[in-house]
């Protein structure tokens, strides 16, 4: 039986997921990344199979009516979906995944493989960091900067129901203690 597992990790927008997650993988080059599939447009330099499994509209959707996404979200007028096909494949191999998805993204991947699956939340200090954060990036203006914050507070009471909770404070702890709670997960 293999013991590989699906690490998804959710977080606010500005939490620091991909932050934490870029090193990890560097620590763990035995992962595999999960990469999404998407109805939006390819964008020059990126690659088909590595950035996104770029699908068209209809593709999409006989991929939703035949269960073949493990979570599926609609956003800014595009589809964007994690592929069973791939899952199963990865843990086929007895590769371990990282996910980065949303919390509902994340319940779903639970839903769908209950032994297999680690949920990680990694939340902000405090909302007032997270807002700082945001506003740090200069990439958006207050309306949406307002709309991220509030639905921060719904992710973060989600990420309750998640197996770890990790706060990003200093960005090096926060990577260590992930590490560690990988580690556990993996030689357990």
């Amino acid at each position: 039986m293999s013991s590989a597992k699906l690490f998804a990790f959710a977080s606010p927008s500005g939490g620091g997921k991909t932050s934490i997650i870029k090193p990890l993988l560097k620590k763990h080059p035995e992962f595999e990344f999960s990469v999404s599939a998407t109805t939006r447009g390819m964008r020059p330099g990126e690659v088909n199979g590595k950035d996104y499994f770029f699908l068209s509209k209809q593709e999409f959707e006989d991929l939703i009516a035949s269960g073949g996404f493990v979570e599926h979200e609609f956003f800014f007028d595009n589809h964007y979906g994690t592929l069973k096909r791939e899952v199963d494949r990865s843990l086929a191999a007895g590769h371990s995944m990282v996910f980065d998805v949303d919390v509902k993204g994340a319940l779903s991947i639970r839903n769908m493989y209950p032994k297999e699956s680690v949920l990680i939340f990694i939340a902000p200090p405090s909302l007032e960091v997270l807002e700082q954060r945001l506003r740090n990036r200069k990439t958006e203006d207050d309306q949406k900067i307002q709309k991220r914050l509030q639905r921060a507070a719904m992710e973060m009471e989600t990420g309750k129901q998640f197996d770890a909770k990790v706060v990003n404070d200093a960005l090096e702890e926060a990577i260590a203690e992930v590490n560690s709670i990988i580690t556990k997960h993996i030689t357990s």
